[in-house]
């Protein structure tokens, strides 16, 4: 069997992972499969064009007042190119640690692979420490900014509670995440998450052509240097939801075909993004720089409600993605990852969601807390740490010469992906970081000046805040 195993491995293939769903004629074995236990190329393209968009498709919108249509489109296209891009090095970096893990008779059965792991593996304990930091502390608050857009589209339906409330309701309503086990038990919510996100981005298309411009409608983004890199780092951000890239390959039957799903997912997601922002800056223009949630400015109808809860029902689908990384991150530092009890599992990761139900309430910045997230840990966490860990993996030539996945050559062998890999930390360290850092962080402290921290209702009326 051992050596059966080596063999399999050599040729690129996971013994564990490389089996078919499990065969059973009892209807709930069957039920199970249809609804609780994925694992196919499916549903990994379900998982990662679901968790791309979520909240983000109504800051879109915003984004563009800021930049302009042109650079709107622009980044857009940019960026969700450059996380495709990387999603397929950290493909490469998770086969390249699970091969050789395999091939030392490591079993992973019941263990889940995170991405500080494989850096652990590849290039020791210091670039997992970093890997760690950034990985963490994008997911915690990628999971703040999903509670935070859960009261801030619960407003637009019932405004008799104020937001800071609705994040006491949704925080409660979010820490039951901690009884979904893995990302192989997201098969239906994945599907429903997408169908939600699809059917909310063509309704802002077509709600903001048929409303028309609006009355004097100006657009003249970009204005301020400052909006500028903002808007373009809340773009960075919509496409670097690959922090979970490796949680959901690990979850799925045959990992090694996870290479292009990400492209796959990102262009399908662009046919979201790019005509709900464009239709929507259109219609109001000027009037987004104040309004950072796109359904403030358009007009109440049973579409409209339609369009927030189902948004509501994905963010806490979001949340859960979000989540799980730092799930099981809490559940190998107590010593519970492997236990078969899920109770047990569930009652160990609550602590996981007090610090974000805290932070969500603390900077409840729905908008700009996007963009200082994608400046200050995205850059990093999806995009800087992938292309420079893919460099040092093969910097020899006995690495470049024994890897698992070898470059293709229409990308132009390693020397093409070294240029690749080149630009991406240059562009993202100066832009993304660098300018957008500084913007974001500039923006982020005027919310502070404006609103306060603890602000009971974000950019609500005055009456009601």
């Amino acid at each position: 069997m051992a050596s059966e195993k080596v063999e399999t491995v050599v040729a690129g293939n996971y013994v564990e992972m490389e089996r078919e769903e499990p065969n059973s004629d009892s209807i709930k074995t069957k039920f199970s499969n249809l609804f609780w236990h994925g694992g196919s190329v499916y549903d990994a393209w379900f998982s990662c064009a679901s968790n791309q968009v979520a909240q983000v498709l109504l800051t879109l919108p915003y984004s563009f007042s800021q930049l302009g249509m042109v650079s709107g489109i622009t980044f857009q296209l940019l960026y969700g190119l450059m996380g495709s891009w990387t999603a397929y090095l950290i493909s490469v970096l998770y086969v390249e640690y699970r091969t050789r893990k395999e091939r030392e008779k490591v079993d992973f059965r019941n263990h889940v692979i995170q991405w500080f792991e494989v850096l652990d593996g590849l290039l020791g304990k210091h670039w997992r420490n970093t890997g760690l930091f950034f990985n963490c502390t994008f997911l915690l608050f990628g999971s703040v900014i999903q509670l935070i857009a859960c009261a801030s589209n619960i407003y637009y339906i019932n405004d008799n509670l104020d937001k800071r409330t609705w994040t006491y309701i949704f925080g409660a309503c979010c820490a039951t995440t901690v009884f979904i086990p893995s990302f192989h038990n997201y098969r239906i919510w994945s599907f429903l998450g997408l169908v939600m996100t699809t059917y909310t981005a063509w309704y802002l298309t077509a709600a903001s052509l048929i409303h028309g411009q609006v009355e004097g409608v100006k657009h003249s983004g970009p204005a301020k240097m400052v909006l500028y890199f903002t808007g373009a780092t809340n773009i960075l951000y919509t496409f670097g939801g690959h922090a979970v890239t490796v949680e959901i390959m690990h979850a799925m039957w045959k990992p090694q075909k996870f290479k292009l799903i990400y492209l796959m997912a990102t262009i399908y997601v662009l046919t979201l993004t790019l005509p709900s922002a464009s239709a929507v800056y259109w219609a109001f223009g000027d009037m987004l720089l104040n309004h950072s949630n796109a359904f403030a400015l358009l007009p109440r109808t049973g579409f409209r409600d339609t369009a927030v809860i189902l948004m509501l029902i994905h963010q806490f689908i979001t949340f859960g993605f979000a989540c799980t990384p730092l799930y099981f991150v809490w559940e190998k530092f107590i010593g519970v990852h492997d236990t078969k009890s899920m109770f047990k599992r569930a009652i160990t990761r609550l602590p996981v969601v007090i610090p974000i139900w805290f932070l969500a309430i603390i900077f409840p910045f729905f908008g700009p807390i996007n963009s200082t997230v994608g400046s200050l840990l995205v850059s990093f966490t999806v995009y800087i740490i992938p292309a420079l860990a893919h460099m040092l993996t093969f910097a020899s030539p006995s690495a470049r010469e024994n890897a698992i996945e070898r470059p293709p050559k229409f990308l132009g062998g390693w020397g093409g992906i070294y240029s690749m890999n080149i630009f991406v930390v240059v562009w993202v360290f100066i832009v993304g970081f660098g300018f957008g850092g500084w913007a974001s962080m500039v923006n982020f402290i005027h919310q502070i000046d404006t609103f306060g921290v603890f602000t009971k209702c974000y950019q609500c009326p005055l009456h009601k805040a």
